[in-house]
C-alpha cells in the first residue's frame, strides 16, 4: 500500500463491507415488485433462498483461498465486478430464472467482498490496533445500515423495483473504479511453503450439503426424504474427512508443520458469529410481525428496526474508544441481548408506544450482540497464521450464515418471514432465540452475570404476582420493569466481578513483588529450623521498609532482618539494593562483622548517590555454624533478639551499634560478633519494631514479652502463628510493617 493514503483505503473497505449489509435490505424492499412482475411462486422462492445460501457459503470458501493466492486487492476487484454483473443481470432480466440467477451471482459477489475486507484487516494493521479498526468499521457499517433501512422501505414505491435493484450494482461499480485507482494491481508472490487447506474439498461439500438440508427442511418438510438424505450425507462425509485427516497425520507426520488456526480463538469467534446470525434472524422475523399486529405502519416498523443499527453504532464506538476483552463483552452484551429479545413478548398494545419501545429493544439487542463480535473477531484475525489467513477468516462469516440457517430451522420462523405466522409461532421463535443467546452467554461470558439477570427478572415478576395479583403482574409495563431490573442486576454483577478480578490481579502482583524482593524463608537451613512472616502495614503494597533474608553459605547459615528509614517505593528500592548486597557478600565474606561493614558501606554509597543524608537502616545479622550450640550476632541499631525457653522469655544481651548507612562501621576495625547460647528446647525471635509498637485503640503498645510468656510456644511455626494472631487481636490497624523470624536448632 505504498503511496496510498491508508484512510482512503479503509473508507473503501468500509463502504465495500456496507454493500453486504445493505444488499438484503434493498432486496427485501424490491422483492415484492419482482414477485408481481415475474409471478414468482413458492418453487421459485425456495430456489432463490437455497441458491443464495449455497452461493454465499461457496463464495466464502473460494474467496478465502483466492485471497491467500492472489491478495485481497485483486479479489476485492473481482468480487465487486461479480456484484456489478449479477446486479445488471437481475435488473435487466426478462425471465424469472434469469432474475434469480442474477440475484444469486450478486449474493456470491457480496460474500467475496466481505472476505476480502476481512482479510485486509490483519494485513493493513498491527495486531494491537485490530480491535479499534474493527470497531470503527462496525460503526461505519452501522451508519450505512440505519440510512439504508430507511431508504429501502421507500425506494420501491418511489422508483420501482428495477431502479431499486440497480442501486447496489451502481454503488459496486463506483467502488470498483475507486479500487482500480487506490489499490495495487500486482499479484502477490507465491509462498514456497505449501499450506494445507483449512477447509478441504470434502469438508466444503459436507458444509454445502448441511446448509442445503437445513434450508430445505422448513421450506418443504423435515420428513422429506431429500432433506434426510442431505443431512445424513453431510454428517457421513464430514466424519469420513475427519477420520482420513487423523489417519494421514499419524502415518505421515509433517516434520515442519504449518501453524494452524488457534482453536480457542476460532471457537470463540465461530460461537459469537453463529449467535449473531441466529438472533438477527429471530429479531428481523419477529419484530415486524409484533408491530404490524399492533397497527404500526411499515415506515415506523422500519424506523424501529433502525434501532438495531444504532446499537451496532454504539458497540463499534465503545470498542474503538474503550478496551473490551472477549470475556467482558460476552458477560455484558449477551445477557442484555437476551433481555431485549424476551421483552418483545410484552410490547404495549398502543401502536405509538409499541414502536417506541420496539426501537429501544432493537438498540439493546443490536448493542448486546455486536459488542460481543468485535473483540472475538479482532482476536481471531490477529491470531491467524500468515500462510492461510484469508481462508481461515472465512470461518467467521460462514458461522454467521450457519447461525441464520439454524434460525430458519426453528419451527415458525419461516411462517413469520412469509407473513403467515401467528402468536404461537412468534412466541416459539422469540423464546428459542432468547434461550440460545442466554446459553451462549453462559458459555462465553461469566455465568454469574447471566444468572443474575435471569434470577432478578424472575423474582421481580413473581413478587409482582404475589403482591399485585395476576392481572397487574401480566401487564406489559410490569413485565418490562421486571426485565429491566434483571438487566440492572446483571450490570451490577458484571461490575462487581470486574472489581474482583482487578483486586485479584493486584493481589497477584503484590505476592509476586513480595516474593521477588523478599525471598520466602526456608523451613530449614543447615541445622536451623526457621519460620518467617512478613506483613505490610498497608494492604495491597506487598513490600514495605522491613526486610529479612536467610541464606546457606560456606561459613554457615546466615540471617538478616532489619528496617529501612522511610516508606513507599524509595524504601522498597533501598530494601532491594541492601538485600542484593547481602545475598552476594554473604557467600564471599568469612567474618560476620566484615559483612556488616560492607552492608554499611553499600548503604552509604546509595545515600550519597541519592543525596539523602538521612538514609539508614537498622539491621541484625545472625550466623550459626554447623555443630555449634550457639549463634553469633551483630546488632546495627536494631532490636535485640528474644529467647523463649523453659525459663521464660528473655532479652538477649547484644550491644547495639549505629545503624547501617551512617558510615560508622567503616571508620575502624570490623565489629566483633556477640555469641549467644541457643540450647535445645529454646527458640530465638527476631523482629522489627512494627510488632512491639503495634497499638490498640487506647494507644497502648503491644506487650511483646508478656504475650510471649502467655503463648508458651517454642516451636517456630506455632510461635509465629500464635503471635501473628495475637497481635491482630490486639490492634485494629497496623501502623508499621512487621517482619519476624523464629528459629531453633534442629
Amino acid at each position: 500500500m505504498t503511496g496510498t493514503p491508508r484512510r482512503a483505503v479503509r473508507l473503501l473497505l468500509v463502504a465495500a463491507a456496507s454493500l453486504c449489509v445493505l444488499l438484503p435490505l434493498l432486496r427485501g424492499a424490491t422483492a415484492a415488485g419482482a414477485v408481481v412482475e415475474f409471478g414468482l411462486g413458492r418453487e421459485e422462492a425456495v430456489a432463490a433462498q437455497l441458491g443464495t445460501a449455497l452461493a454465499m457459503l461457496a463464495a466464502f470458501l473460494l474467496a478465502g483461498r483466492a485471497v491467500d493466492a492472489w491478495g485481497w486487492p485483486r479479489v476485492l476487484r473481482w468480487t465487486l465486478g461479480t456484484m456489478v454483473v449479477g446486479g445488471a443481470v437481475a435488473v435487466t432480466a426478462g425471465h424469472p430464472w434469469t432474475y434469480l440467477a442474477g440475484r444469486t451471482l450478486e449474493d456470491a459477489g457480496s460474500a467475496g467482498v466481505l472476505i476480502a475486507a476481512l482479510a485486509s484487516v490483519p494485513v493493513l494493521n498491527l495486531p494491537g490496533r485490530i480491535t479499534r479498526v474493527v470497531g470503527g468499521a462496525v460503526a461505519g457499517v452501522a451508519t450505512a445500515f440505519v440510512l439504508g433501512a430507511n431508504i429501502a422501505v421507500r425506494i420501491d414505491t418511489v422508483a420501482g423495483w428495477r431502479v431499486g435493484e440497480a442501486v447496489l450494482p451502481a454503488a459496486a461499480a463506483l467502488l470498483l473504479l475507486a479500487s482500480l485507482h487506490l489499490l495495487p494491481r500486482g499479484r502477490l508472490p507465491r509462498s514456497r511453503t505449501r499450506a494445507a487447506a483449512v477447509c478441504g474439498p470434502g469438508v466444503a461439500v459436507a458444509a454445502l450439503l448441511a446448509v442445503a438440508g437445513l434450508e430445505l427442511g422448513p421450506l418443504r418438510a423435515w420428513s422429506d426424504p431429500l432433506v434426510g438424505w442431505l443431512l445424513g450425507a453431510s454428517a457421513v462425509l464430514f466424519a469420513a474427512c475427519r477420520a482420513r485427516s487423523v489417519l494421514r497425520a499419524r502415518q505421515r507426520p509433517d516434520p515442519a508443520p504449518v501453524p494452524g488456526v488457534p482453536a480457542r480463538a476460532a471457537g470463540g469467534a465461530v460461537a459469537a458469529g453463529a449467535t449473531l446470525g441466529f438472533a438477527q434472524l429471530a429479531l428481523t422475523a419477529a419484530l415486524p410481525v409484533v408491530l404490524l399486529q399492533r397497527g404500526v405502519t411499515i415506515g415506523h416498523v422500519t424506523l424501529s428496526m433502525s434501532g438495531y443499527g444504532l446499537g451496532m453504532l454504539a458497540a463499534g464506538l465503545a470498542a474503538r474508544y474503550w478496551r473490551l476483552t472477549p470475556l467482558t463483552s460476552a458477560s455484558l452484551g449477551l445477557p442484555l441481548a437476551a433481555v431485549g429479545l424476551a421483552s418483545l413478548h410484552f410490547l404495549p398494545a398502543e401502536a405509538g408506544r409499541a414502536a417506541l419501545l420496539a426501537g429501544a429493544v432493537s438498540v439493546l439487542v443490536g448493542f448486546g450482540l455486536v459488542v460481543v463480535q468485535i473483540p472475538y473477531l479482532a482476536g481471531f484475525l490477529a491470531a491467524l497464521p500468515r500462510q492461510r489467513r484469508a481462508e481461515a477468516s472465512a470461518l467467521y462469516p460462514a458461522a454467521i450464515l450457519f447461525g441464520g440457517v439454524l434460525g430458519q430451522a426453528v419451527p415458525g420462523s419461516t411462517a413469520l418471514v412469509t407473513g403467515e405466522g401467528g402468536p404461537r409461532e412468534l412466541g416459539t421463535v422469540l423464546w428459542v432465540a432468547c434461550g440460545v443467546v442466554a446459553l451462549v452467554a453462559m458459555l462465553l461470558g461469566r455465568p454469574v452475570v447471566s444468572l443474575a439477570v435471569a434470577a432478578a427478572a424472575g423474582l421481580q415478576h413473581l413478587l409482582l404476582v404475589a403482591l399485585a395479583g395476576e392481572r397487574v403482574a401480566n401487564r406489559p409495563g410490569a413485565a418490562v420493569a421486571a426485565l429491566a431490573v434483571g438487566a440492572a442486576m446483571g450490570l451490577v454483577a458484571w461490575s462487581r466481578r470486574q472489581q474482583s478480578e482487578r483486586l485479584a490481579r493486584v493481589r497477584a502482583s503484590e505476592i509476586a513483588l513480595q516474593q521477588a524482593v523478599l525471598h520466602p524463608i526456608p523451613a530449614q537451613l543447615g541445622e536451623l529450623r526457621l519460620v518467617g512472616h512478613y506483613q505490610p502495614a498497608t494492604a495491597g503494597t506487598g513490600v514495605g521498609g522491613d526486610f529479612f533474608e536467610a541464606v546457606r553459605t560456606p561459613h554457615g547459615t546466615r540471617l538478616l532482618i532489619g528496617d529501612v528509614r522511610g516508606k513507599g517505593l524509595q524504601a522498597v528500592q533501598t530494601v532491594t539494593d541492601l538485600l542484593g548486597c547481602f545475598r552476594s557478600q554473604a557467600h564471599e565474606t568469612a567474618d560476620l562483622g566484615e559483612l556488616a561493614a560492607r552492608l554499611d558501606r553499600q548503604l552509604a554509597r546509595l545515600a550519597a548517590a541519592r543525596g539523602d543524608e538521612e538514609l539508614f537502616a537498622t539491621a541484625l545479622l545472625l550466623q550459626h555454624r554447623d555443630g555449634g550450640t550457639q549463634v553469633e550476632v551483630v546488632n546495627c541499631g536494631h532490636l535485640a533478639p528474644l529467647r523463649i525457653g523453659p525459663d521464660g522469655v528473655r532479652t538477649t544481651p547484644v550491644p547495639a551499634l549505629l545503624p547501617l548507612g551512617l558510615g560508622a562501621l567503616g571508620l575502624g576495625p570490623a565489629p566483633v560478633p556477640t555469641p549467644l547460647a541457643l540450647p535445645g528446647g529454646s527458640a530465638l525471635l527476631l523482629h522489627t519494631d512494627g510488632l512491639s509498637e503495634a497499638r490498640n485503640s487506647s494507644g497502648e503498645f503491644y506487650p511483646l514479652g508478656e504475650r510471649l510468656s502467655a503463648l508458651r510456644a517454642t516451636d517456630p511455626g506455632r510461635l509465629v502463628r500464635r503471635l501473628t494472631e495475637d497481635v491482630r487481636d490486639w490492634t485494629h490497624q497496623l501502623s508499621d510493617d512487621i517482619a519476624l523470624i523464629a528459629l531453633t536448632r534442629a
